[in-house]
């Protein structure tokens, strides 16, 4: 049915409709562009696909002309404009119970490579301060070190804490597998029982575990003793096979 005519051109009421919803389409992406959030993200390709369904559907001339020609450019144009959210989601899978079983395996060489470094420090008597976050993100203390994001290997931490390195003085904080930030500054402890502690580093081992979920690798310049601290409490003159099997229980679940 024919609504009217502008000279040669005629609008029926399918040509209307999807004048409307293209017209609707376009001012919805405008208002997402002008704030976006990883919730509107989800509605606005559900709009998207929907709408496609639609044109498809009832055989709406236009729509399908733009779905044909622009559908692969647009899909790339949002994941560049909108990185940050699509990185975010993309975090929280990898920390869904799923994808963490599936990468389980890789908390076993994550282990071995902290003992193997800790195990060679100590005989050396190379102080060390590793600080293994857990749930609980460690933002301020990343901020007083300097920034790394290198993969974990017994080398890297090794070379990390070898004395009179640049970064060797001060703790390294860990998330994963990933060394985030070496030469970080660390609370002390507020606990009257390791006032009299002979080694900073102790102190500040388990202070930061006063106000954090994080366990806390301890190697001592003076006597080349491992220890660690968790929940505000110091475990101290521990053997490489002993810190393993702590690691793997509070890292490695499940193995």
């Amino acid at each position: 049915m024919t609504l009217f005519k502008i000279d040669f051109i005629s609008v029926t009421l399918i040509d209307l409709i999807d004048i409307i919803i293209i017209s609707y389409f376009f001012y919805r992406v405008l208002l997402f562009l002008k704030e976006a959030r990883s919730t509107q993200i989800t509605i606005v390709l559900f709009i998207v696909f929907t709408v496609g369904f639609l044109a498809f559907w009832i055989d709406l001339n236009l729509v399908q002309w733009i779905f044909s020609n622009v559908f692969i450019a647009g899909v790339i144009i949002m994941a560049v404009l909108f990185q940050p959210e699509l990185r975010s989601a993309l975090s929280k899978l990898t920390k869904s119970r799923f994808v963490q079983y599936i990468i389980k395996t890789k908390s076993g060489d994550l282990v071995d490579e902290i003992v193997t470094a800790v195990s060679k420090l100590a005989d050396m008597h190379y102080g060390a301060l590793m600080v293994l976050e857990r749930n609980v993100r460690l933002k301020s203390v990343l901020e007083t070190g300097k920034p790394l994001n290198s993969h974990i290997t017994h080398e890297l931490l090794q070379t990390i804490f070898t004395p009179y390195t640049p970064l060797h003085d001060g703790a390294v904080v860990i998330r994963g597998d990933t060394a985030l930030a070496a030469s970080c500054t660390l609370p002390l402890s507020q606990n009257p029982a390791y006032h009299r502690l002979h080694g900073m580093r102790h102190k500040a081992g388990v202070g930061v575990t006063e106000d954090s979920d994080a366990l806390v690798v301890i190697v001592s310049e003076e006597t080349g003793q491992i220890s660690y601290a968790m929940e505000g409490n110091l475990h101290r003159d521990i053997n490489p096979q002993e810190l393993g099997k702590i690691l793997n229980e509070h890292f490695n679940q499940g193995k």
